[in-house]
């Protein structure tokens, strides 16, 4: 039904050439005759998350909707990953991704389609939420497809929809890639993601060159002697050593580190100990690096390593064990993309809700498809209450509730429309005329 309304709807288009307002403006009507489903698509997929390389459900129910409209779709991509290609004669192929993942986190909205789930995870129970918006990306990354697919009498090319498992843990692209997610189907020419963001809902927003961060992880384990809580003397206090690094490190970042580049050291988690009167032998601590240049990620790193081997000496402790593992690139926005981009958008959506950003300090595997030498963009889309968003930019409003809360929650409408919209008119731009 919803696609015979879409296509019916597709005989009013503007035709090849027209202005990318009138464009807009038709396409709101194809939005709006599909947005019933795609709410009710949003809300399933809310309801029902799934954790990274475990999204089996939510892939299977992608690769029916993307079947459903004449995709070529191919399943278990990088273990759960789905790849659907529409060929419409020869020009570019675009890319568009879609997260799936969501988090192993409790939700605490009160929504009606609130999720309820509960996996395993590391070996212990846990709640899953998608507390990131990924299911709201895959509404939208399914509207743009139908969108697309109604309006093809005005583009030639290939659409390359891609959904990607296990973002949140930065594992995903790697895996398609390994998987010949290149090699077995087209290389695109671009590649495009969108992302929910705390701002007002209706408007879209990006950068040119960086886009988010590069991320590193870190594993310490401080080693010691343990001994009794009433006498430190007689033992070799980890826990110590562990609080010395946790402090001195922020040196590297404020007196090391170029104050005009970003870079940040985050300890999140330090665990030692099982009694408030024992010194324990060990103590490990885990935490990120982010940087958006390569140089300033490797000063961090070079950092971390030697303050944390300073802490240890400081206390004639042995060597600590240290574990960095690369958690992949920064997303780096192609200026020709976002200049073609950026003209659609502002003549669709308006000027006055389109704008370019800060980058994020956050990090993304979208950023992957970049570093195998695809030109890229990575936007947001805004889903909060403007009326929310203003009052807490007042002194003393109350803060946003911001992704990977448990209280995270967008407002559908008018944000997957919005999401829809601004997706279609990007493809649009760069895929070639009849």
């Amino acid at each position: 039904m919803l696609l015979a309304a879409v296509n019916a709807g597709a005989a009013t288009l503007a035709q090849p050439g027209e202005p990318d307002d009138k464009r807009a403006s038709q396409l709101s009507g194809l939005v709006t005759t599909m947005y019933p489903e795609l709410d009710a698509l949003y809300k399933d997929l809310h309801a029902h998350p799934e954790l990274a390389f475990a999204e089996t459900r939510t892939a299977s129910r992608l690769a029916g909707e993307m079947r459903a409209l004449g995709f070529e779709v191919t399943e278990n991509v990088g273990k759960t990953g789905v790849v659907a290609l529409y060929r419409n004669g020869p020009g570019p192929t675009i890319m568009v991704r879609t997260d799936m993942d969501g988090l192993p986190m409790e939700e605490k909205t009160s929504l009606p389609y609130a999720s309820k789930a509960v996996t395993t995870w590391n070996g212990r129970e846990s709640f899953v939420a998608h507390s990131c918006g990924h299911d709201l990306h895959m509404a939208t990354w399914v509207g743009a497809a139908r969108a697309l697919v109604a309006m093809k009498a005005q583009w030639r090319g290939t659409l390359m929809f891609v959904a990607q498992p296990a973002e949140e843990i930065g594992a995903g692209a790697r895996a398609m890639l390994a998987d010949g997610l290149f090699k077995r189907f087209p290389k695109p020419d671009t590649a495009l993601a969108l992302h929910t963001d705390p701002r007002p809902y209706g408007t879209v927003s990006y950068s040119v060159g960086p886009m988010t961060s590069a991320a590193s992880a870190f594993e310490i384990v401080f080693k010691g002697r343990g001994g009794h809580g009433s006498a430190p003397n007689k033992a070799l206090d980890p826990v110590i050593i562990a609080a010395r690094f946790v402090t001195d490190v922020q040196a590297v970042t404020s007196r090391e580190k170029d104050p005009m580049a970003f870079g940040v050291i985050t300890v999140g988690a330090l665990q030692a100990g099982s009694s408030g009167n024992i010194i324990p032998d060990s103590a490990v601590l885990r935490g990120t690096i982010r940087a958006y240049d390569s140089g300033v990620r490797e000063l961090l790193v070079d950092g971390v390593r030697r303050v944390a081997r300073a802490s240890a000496s400081a206390a004639a402790a042995p060597e600590p064990e240290i574990t960095i593992t690369d958690n992949g690139l920064g997303v780096v926005n192609s200026e020709t993309v976002v200049a073609r981009v950026e003209a659609a958008l502002q003549a669709g959506l308006g000027k006055d809700k389109v704008a370019r950003t800060r980058p994020l300090t956050t990090s993304e595997d979208f950023a992957e498809y970049g570093g195998e030498g695809v030109p890229s963009m990575f936007f947001l889309v805004g889903v909060l209450d403007p009326a929310d968003v203003s009052a807490a930019n007042k002194r003393g409003g109350k803060p946003l509730v911001f992704n990977h809360s448990p209280y995270f929650a967008p407002v559908p409408e008018p944000s997957i429309k919005t999401g829809v919209t601004a997706m279609s008119l990007a493809v649009l731009s760069l895929l070639a005329a009849p």
